[in-house]
């Protein structure tokens, strides 16, 4: 948390304007196959990404044409049943992950790869501002062959043509995603007066939609 200008606005951020602020004491003993009331169809598959704090990255690919629905939850780490204290830690290995449930008919892999990327700074390492610490770092998630050369080679060309060879993603396949407790799913849907919500998670929204008007849906314009 940087940028602020007084000692005051500094001790209320760290407090306020954080993913890492917001905890309830809640087991991560969720089912992890259960998406509430959705029900994938035998078309949808999933795509899972790591950008930052989860809140952000889940409201922006609901907010795309095709993509059925968003879980946050968490993955890319070495324990198991991970929860929001202990992934904080920064222990676990695991960073803060949506799984994108969507349906390649409307909106392809490719496309959600160029989503992701263009929706946070893929050169920070272990973070997103103003979220720091090994469980907000970038992962490109892939299940197969074919999406892990969507995504060397998108890396390659951003590499080459935007970010000068610095782009700090890490690419690696899927072992297990965790689905995160159930007071996280739709968190900015559900809070968009809670201070980290207005304070980044809308703007980067908003950014995001600006961005990419061509690829939201109808209701998210």
């Amino acid at each position: 948390m940087k940028t602020y200008t007084s000692i005051f606005t500094v001790a209320l951020s760290l407090c306020l304007f954080s993913c890492l602020g917001f905890s309830k004491k809640e087991s991560n003993s969720v089912d992890q196959e259960s998406i509430g009331n959705y029900k994938p169809s035998k078309e949808t598959k999933v795509a899972y990404f790591a950008s930052g704090c989860f809140w952000c990255v889940e409201a922006i690919f609901e907010s795309v044409k095709g993509v059925e629905e968003a879980v946050s939850g968490y993955a890319g780490g070495h324990t198991k049943k991970p929860t929001y204290e202990s992934s904080n830690t920064g222990t676990t290995g695991h960073a803060e992950t949506v799984a994108v449930y969507y349906n390649p008919k409307i909106v392809s892999f490719e496309t959600l790869v160029k989503i992701y990327f263009g929706s946070h700074n893929p050169t920070t390492v272990n973070g997103q501002h103003p979220d720091y610490g090994s469980q907000y770092r970038s992962i490109a998630f892939y299940e197969n062959d074919t999406e892990k050369k969507i995504i060397d080679d998108m890396i390659a060309t951003l590499n080459k043509e935007v970010y000068n060879g610095k782009v700090a993603t890490e690419v690696a396949k899927l072992k297990k995603f965790y689905k995160a407790e159930e007071y996280h799913q739709d968190f900015e849907k559900r809070n968009p007066n809670q201070p980290y919500v207005k304070a980044v998670s809308i703007p980067r929204l908003n950014k995001f939609k600006n961005k990419f008007p061509e690829l939201l849906k109808e209701e998210s314009h």
